[in-house]
C-alpha cells in the first residue's frame, strides 16, 4: 500500500465531503483503540474542526488513559483539535433501573452492550447538530463489511466512513505513519463495550488477521470445503458471521407496494 498518498487521498476525501455537505468539521469517539486514534489524525489534518469525545461507561482505566494520551498527542499537533469527556455510566445504570429485568435472559450482557454503543452514537449527534459536525466513523473494512462487528445504530450510525475500505492490518500501516503511539497500537483491540473489558479476538473467536485471510477467500469464491485445521474452522466463524450479521451491511429493506395497488 503507498500509505502516504493513501492518507493524502482520506484527508482530502474527508474536507471535500465536509465543504460540499456546508459542515464545520468533524465530531468522534475516542476509544483509546487505533481505529479512533487514525480516523481522529486524519480528521485532524484536513485542518478542520476535530471534536474528540470520551464516552465512558464504566470504562477499564488503560482505555480511558490511551484515549487521554492520544487526545494530548493531537492537541500538540493540531490547533483545530478540541476534547470533550461525557461520562455516561450514570446514564447507563438510569437507564438499567428503568427497564423491565431480564435477568434470565442469555441475551441480557449483549443488549447492554449495544446500549452503550447506541447512548455513545446519541451523544456524537448532539455535538454534531450543536456545531454542524460530521459524525466520523471508525469501523475498518472487516468489521463493516466482512463479519459485520459493530451496533447497528450505534458505532454504526455516522456519516461518514474513512476507513471502511481498509483492512485492519492496512489501518495499522497508517498508525505507524502517522506515528500514533506504541501504547495503541500494541493493545489487543476491544470495542470496550463489556465489563470484563473482553478482546474482540474473545468475542470473535479469530485474529483480524485471520478474518482478512478469510474475507480474502470469500471474495474468491472459496467454500470450507477448501481448507482443514484452523484455516476450515476460521473460515466457518467468517462465513457464519458475515450471513448473521448481513442485515447491518445492507439498505434497511422498504416494502415496495405495486403501482396498481396505490
Amino acid at each position: 500500500m503507498q500509505t502516504e498518498k493513501v492518507i493524502d487521498h482520506i484527508v482530502n476525501w474527508l474536507k471535500e465531503y465536509a465543504a460540499n455537505a456546508q459542515m464545520n468539521g468533524f465530531v468522534l469517539g475516542i476509544s483509546g483503540g487505533v481505529d479512533s486514534a487514525v480516523v481522529s489524525t486524519l480528521c485532524a489534518k484536513t485542518g478542520l474542526r476535530t471534536l474528540c469525545v470520551e464516552m465512558p461507561i464504566h470504562q477499564e482505566t488503560l482505555q480511558v488513559t490511551r484515549a487521554q494520551n492520544h487526545i494530548q498527542f493531537l492537541k500538540k499537533k493540531f490547533a483545530n483539535v478540541s476534547n470533550v469527556e461525557v461520562n455516561l455510566t450514570h446514564t447507563f445504570e438510569q437507564f438499567k433501573d428503568t427497564i423491565p429485568e431480564v435477568t434470565d435472559s442469555p441475551k441480557l450482557s449483549l443488549s447492554l452492550a449495544n446500549v452503550r454503543a447506541r447512548l455513545r452514537m446519541t451523544t456524537l449527534y448532539y455535538f454534531a447538530g450543536m456545531h454542524k459536525y460530521l459524525v466520523a466513523g471508525t469501523g475498518n473494512k472487516v468489521e463493516d463489511f466482512g463479519v459485520g462487528f459493530f451496533t447497528k445504530y450505534g458505532d454504526g450510525g455516522v456519516d461518514l466512513s474513512p476507513i471502511a475500505d481498509l483492512m485492519k492490518s492496512e489501518v495499522y500501516e497508517i498508525a505507524r505513519t502517522l506515528l500514533i503511539s506504541e501504547e495503541i497500537t500494541g493493545a489487543a483491540p476491544t470495542d470496550g463495550l463489556f465489563v470484563d473489558s473482553r478482546s474482540d479476538e474473545e468475542q470473535i473467536g479469530a485474529t483480524y488477521d485471520e478474518l482478512e485471510w478469510a474475507m480474502k477467500k470469500a471474495e474468491k469464491g472459496k467454500t470450507g470445503e477448501d481448507f482443514s485445521g484452523r484455516e476450515k474452522e476460521v473460515f466457518r466463524i467468517y462465513k457464519m458471521r458475515h450471513r448473521a450479521n448481513k442485515h447491518k451491511m445492507v439498505p434497511i429493506p422498504i416494502c415496495k407496494i405495486p403501482f396498481n395497488l396505490k
